[in-house]
């Protein structure tokens, strides 16, 4: 068995049976991500003093009898925004270049109490603020699938980690999208609990309001896992999940405008097999969605640019114009609308929440677009800005209605299903995550 493409839990269960060993493990993921023709391109660095030491601690406890939970010894990348203690955490920036923090992130902190492996910092999007996984002003990871495609973003160098066996799982942040579509787009689960499930303590900021951590991962189980470590709680119990019985909404409408026959065709055929295996389908159009969507200008880029304006107007030329005009258009929104916007976004999710009550989930195709080539995103301005607004068109409605979402692959390559829970239902979508997915596998 190649243990490095094994699941985080697979790997932890073998941990424990003494089938492998977190040293030898970690020594074989430091040696091929350093080997890797792409390497350089996914991680911005790796850590591996850091990573030994802590592959050492769990080989010991491991030995002793004293494994802190089922992930002790595993090893994971994270995205470049999450901070580590004595190691550069950059944003994907050039904007930060050398900022090294003294402490590690609440979440990772409590990953190491755990006994997980820190890899080292994976590449990501200029400061999170894009969906298509481009940044030419550090590195851009290629497309597991293919090279030639964009990985999706932000948390790019996360997702690809993965999927090509340089980690056993990873830890990203969304704030519109930014971990689903990137595990889409690269045949894994990706994981964005609600908002504020998770401490942004030690976590570069976006969108204050709509940023969260979050695993993408092999397999649902493992996300489950991985964010219990993260909450430090009882992971969700998936011993009876089924399909059968689910009671899911397709939200029609604004998630299939514009959308491309590949992603329709998938999401279609996952439907069926979830509809086979027993699962309650409902199509619904609620017209208020899009009424939703026509807020997000208002309420993404202002933050954003509030949050970052004074380092970016100190140095633009060090961003990519394409980043650079995403934040400079929250510049000119008044205060005013900025209010209102949140005011008409509460009521609307006082309505979604009474309408999709009785479901376990809402689905959608996670990316209602297949990933672009690389090189043309780079040479069209215009189609950089067209494709990456329909990029996390899909994902952006469990942001702004505060929900919890699951992307789950489809069997269809670079194409996931996405569901979408209850606010604060984390643990019921995991359980209904996983009855779906055995019934897509």
């Amino acid at each position: 068995m190649d243990w490095l493409k094994a699941s985080a839990a697979e790997q932890g269960r073998a941990i424990l049976a003494g089938l492998i060993s977190p040293v030898e493990q970690t020594e074989a993921y430091l040696d091929a991500a350093s080997r890797h023709p792409y390497g350089g391109q996914i991680y911005a660095r790796l850590t591996h003093d850091r990573a030994r030491a802590e592959a050492v601690a769990a080989h010991d406890r491991a030995r002793a009898g004293l494994r802190r939970g089922l992930l002790d010894g595993v090893a994971l990348s994270w995205k470049d925004n999450i901070d580590s203690a004595g190691i550069p955490t950059e944003g994907g920036s050039r904007l930060l270049s050398g900022r090294t923090p003294t402490q590690d992130a609440e979440v990772m902190a409590q990953a190491v109490m755990q006994g997980l492996v820190c890899l080292g910092k994976t590449h990501m999007t200029e400061l999170a603020f894009s969906g298509l996984g481009l940044n030419p002003m550090t590195r851009t990871p290629p497309n597991s699938i293919d090279p030639a495609l964009a990985p999706g973003g932000s948390s790019s160098g996360a997702a690809v980690s993965v999927a090509l066996g340089l980690a056993a799982a990873a830890i990203g942040t969304d704030t519109g999208g930014s971990i689903r579509v990137p595990a889409a787009w690269n045949g894994l689960v990706g994981f964005k609990p609600t908002h504020g499930a998770l401490s942004d303590q030690g976590i570069l900021p976006l969108c204050r309001r709509f940023d969260v951590a979050g695993p993408i991962a092999r397999t649902v189980e493992d996300c489950a896992e991985i964010y219990a470590v993260l909450r430090r709680d009882k992971a969700a119990d998936l011993g009876d999940a089924d399909a059968r019985n689910l009671r899911l909404m397709v939200l029609d409408g604004v998630p299939f405008d514009d959308a491309r026959e590949g992603p329709v065709t998938a999401f279609e055929d996952a439907v069926k097999r979830l509809a086979n295996a027993g699962a309650r389908i409902t199509h619904t159009n609620l017209p208020f969605v899009a009424e939703a969507m026509a807020l997000a200008p208002v309420l993404f880029a202002p933050e954003a640019y509030g949050l970052w304006r004074d380092q970016i107007e100190d140095a633009p030329e060090l961003m990519y114009p394409a980043i650079l005009q995403r934040f400079r258009g929250g510049r000119d929104t008044s205060a005013a609308d900025y209010v209102a916007g949140w005011e008409s976004l509460h009521r609307l999710r006082e309505d979604w929440a009474r309408l999709v009550a009785g479901y376990d989930a809402v689905i959608v195709p996670t990316a209602p677009i297949l990933p672009p080539e690389t090189e043309r995103l780079l040479n069209d301005e215009s189609y950089f800005t067209t494709e990456n607004l329909l990029t996390l068109r899909n994902t952006r409605i469990a942001n702004l209605f505060g929900l919890p979402a699951i992307s789950l692959p489809t069997g269809h390559p670079a194409c996931g299903l996405m569901m979408m829970g209850q606010a604060g239902g984390d643990l019921a979508l995991l359980v209904a995550a996983a009855g779906a997915e055995a019934a897509l596998r």
